[in-house]
């Protein structure tokens, strides 16, 4: 396994953007992706090593894909971190990491706590692979020890990749703004056909009644997606039809 390489010690200060943060302003590890997605300012010392980038950038995709090589029926599991374990989702998403194990699918996780521990504890526990694609963040992203493969990223972009090339299918349970990223990144693949034949479930009626109710009467009524873009996503409150389904969209019979 790759070892987790230690967060930069550089301390950042990040400006109050709400009211709540303008009362108190929070500090926290300096990340190689902020110096990334930072706008240059005049003789800013990072433009001479912007270029220079790119080879941690490439040599991050290099270990990737090597470490990934064999994930051929990879099923990515996402949701909140901070779900506790007692907590009905992180229950049902250790089912679902167990039955994904079970039928032959590698479970692949953001490698954190929450629903990510829950669904590759499940698949742990059922002597299956149980990927965690880890990412540098200054909270919330300590590995859980439930993985058969521990990757490290410092870059989303790079991270982002892997989900989706060694995943046949998303299974999203509720989470906040990075479960949200990865629901819309998916559907706006496959809607522009980069890629095809991926499921997407969503797991929680109860919590996603409220988006799927706005997507068709404001999204749709105002015609910016089509009426078969709703069917992109499968709805469900069962570990086991949740899985079904993936083994019937796929194309490839899982190994």
């Amino acid at each position: 396994m790759d070892k987790k390489e230690p967060l930069l010690k550089t301390k950042t200060k990040i400006e109050p953007h709400t009211i709540a943060e303008a009362k108190q302003s929070v500090t926290w590890d300096f990340t190689e992706d902020e110096a990334l997605l930072r706008s240059p300012e005049p003789d800013d010392v990072f433009k001479s090593s912007d270029s220079w980038r790119v080879f941690r950038i490439m040599s991050e995709c290099v270990n990737g894909f090597d470490a990934l090589a064999t994930i051929t029926s990879g099923v990515s599991v996402f949701g909140s971190a901070r779900t506790e374990e007692d907590n009905e989702y992180y229950i049902a998403a250790r089912e679902t990491g167990k039955l994904l194990a079970e039928a032959g699918f590698e479970v692949i996780t953001g490698g954190g706590p929450g629903i990510m521990e829950a669904a590759n504890r499940g698949a742990f526990e059922a002597n299956g692979v149980s990927v965690g694609c880890n990412i540098e963040l200054p909270f919330e992203q300590d590995p859980n020890p439930y993985q058969t493969h521990e990757l490290s990223f410092k870059y989303f972009m790079i991270r982002k990749t892997m989900f989706i090339k060694y995943s046949n299918a998303y299974v999203i349970f509720p989470g906040g703004f990075g479960t949200m990223d990865e629901v819309f990144e998916a559907l706006t693949l496959i809607q522009t056909r980069k890629i095809r034949n991926f499921p997407v479930v969503l797991f929680g009626s109860s919590y996603w009644k409220g988006l799927l109710s706005w997507l068709t009467s404001t999204m749709l009524s105002e015609k910016n997606i089509n009426p078969e873009d709703l069917g992109l996503m499968f709805l469900t409150d069962s570990p086991s039809d949740a899985v079904d389904f993936i083994k019937n969209c796929c194309l490839k019979e899982p190994a």
